[in-house]
């Protein structure tokens, strides 16, 4: 991959649009807690670049942050008319912006890097069957005080309280 080449991406109304510039310092799959809440899925795809190689060039991003269980503070940045979640920043990774993978207009240029890895498979969904030849169970920089469990996030702001759910025919 060149190191200099650009790809872009966006939230799925395209009301957001970004840019990323040269190679990713880092792709992984996560199966950690907060990155299945995030995603509402087994697993989150997820793309680092340093924060000088994200570039938002059209739309707006709202933020949502919470803290975990360890006080590890969480920064989501998501469009706020679809609500996809674009970016997000956390506190062990100082400098890096985490990209969703899936809102690469083209997902797969980062499946070149070297930096691919798995981490978090303690707490990976039985069905789920990804092989990388650097899997770990957590991560160097995660120190629990307690298991992983989404109803002991700590959060800053707090979610919509109710929302109609609208039947179709």
């Amino acid at each position: 991959m060149n190191e200099q080449e650009t790809h872009t991406g966006g939230c799925s109304c395209g009301a957001v649009r970004y840019e990323s510039h040269g190679k990713p310092t880092r792709a992984a799959v996560c199966h950690c807690r907060y990155c299945q809440t995030r995603t509402g899925s087994a697993f989150g795809m997820n793309v680092y670049f340093e924060d000088s190689q994200i570039k938002v060039t059209s739309g707006e991003l709202k933020e949502y942050s919470f803290s975990n269980n360890a006080n590890r503070h969480f920064h989501n940045r998501f469009c706020p008319k679809c609500g996809t979640t674009v970016f997000w920043r956390i506190e062990m990774r100082p400098g890096w912006t985490g990209v969703a993978a899936g809102t690469f207009d083209a997902p797969s240029f980062w499946f070149e890097t070297d930096e691919a890895v798995q981490i978090f498979t303690r707490t990976k969904a039985p069905f789920v069957d990804v092989s990388f030849s650097d899997s770990h169970e957590t991560a160097a920089y995660y120190s629990p005080t307690h298991n992983d469990h989404p109803g002991l996030m700590i959060r800053e702001e707090q979610p919509l309280q109710s929302f109609d759910l609208i039947a179709h025919d």
